[in-house]
This record gives C-alpha cells, sequence and structure tokens, in this order.
C-alpha cells in the first residue's frame, strides 16, 4: 500500500474550458470544495483560505460544519491553462493551537486530459511520507477520503453550473 501519494480520478462530462475554471477559479472552486478564498489563485504567491461548509452537496456541508472557519494558507505551484493546476498545503491541518508552520507540506495537483466522451480529471496529493511520524497515518487517511469526496464535489459543482 502507497502511504505517500493519493490519486484519484473522475471523467468529466463538461468541456474542459468549464473544468478548468471549476478547479482554477478561486471563488469556484472554493465554492465546490468548503473554503472561502481570499483572493485569486497566482502561480508562486500564497492564498489564505477559511473552511466553509460546500455549497454542492448538503450532506458534505454538514459534515465540514465542525471545521468552519478554520484558516489554511495555500502555496499555489503551477497554473498552466486548461492542463494543469497544483497547489501545497498542510493535509489536515486543523487543530488551530498547532503551528504546522514547520512541517512539510504536501504537493496537490489537478491534471486534466480531454477524451473522447469529456475530460478526465486526475487529483494526486503527495508528500505525506515527509509528514510527521505522529500525524501522518491520520492525514493521509482523512485526504485520502476528502479527495474521493472531493472529485463528486467538482462533478456534482459542474452539473449544478455549467
Amino acid at each position: 500500500m502507497c502511504t505517500d501519494t493519493i490519486e484519484k480520478q473522475i471523467l468529466l462530462r463538461a468541456p474542459i474550458d468549464r473544468v478548468w475554471r471549476a478547479i482554477s477559479n478561486s471563488s469556484e472552486f472554493g465554492s465546490w470544495f468548503g473554503f472561502k478564498v481570499e483572493g485569486p489563485f497566482v502561480a508562486g504567491e500564497r492564498v489564505r483560505v477559511t473552511c466553509f461548509p460546500t455549497t454542492v452537496h448538503e450532506g458534505v456541508a454538514a459534515s465540514q460544519k465542525p471545521y468552519e472557519g478554520t484558516p489554511y494558507e495555500l502555496i499555489v505551484e503551477k497554473i498552466e491553462p486548461e492542463s494543469a493546476f497544483s497547489f501545497r498545503w498542510h493535509p489536515f491541518a486543523f487543530d488551530t493551537s498547532v503551528d504546522y508552520s514547520a512541517e512539510p507540506t504536501t504537493l496537490v495537483t489537478f491534471v486534466l486530459e480531454q477524451k473522447e466522451n469529456g475530460v478526465l480529471l486526475t487529483d494526486t496529493e503527495s508528500g505525506f511520507d515527509q509528514i510527521p511520524l505522529e500525524r501522518r497515518a491520520t492525514a493521509f487517511g482523512a485526504n485520502e477520503y476528502c479527495w474521493i469526496i472531493g472529485v463528486m464535489l467538482v462533478e456534482a459543482y459542474l452539473a449544478k453550473s455549467p
């Protein structure tokens, strides 16, 4: 079993420019993922986000409610239009009494690939083997679940906001 990398894929039945906007536009990303984002995604820059329940699925929104208001910081790595978007963050860093800034980050990458019947979205998060041992298994398990839900949420978002 791989403990360093999580990978999820989904075939989205939407034009590639629409899928791209859903993952790379900070406002749209925040809406389906469950963040209030305090600015645009810009390669090489940090952006502050706050956990906020998703707008596309009531059940998931209810499960996110306990984390509402928790601050995060994303460091945008790469923006390649209609191809790839990536950022770094501290995975499952919900305890506001802990300073996670000295910990390594993981890298989240979204890759879009045009297929005959839609857009294949591959979501990968890597770097868990660098997370401190006492947090590693919890962060990996939580984020594996997060990305199972995440690809479902982007699909639901695109269905509601074509």
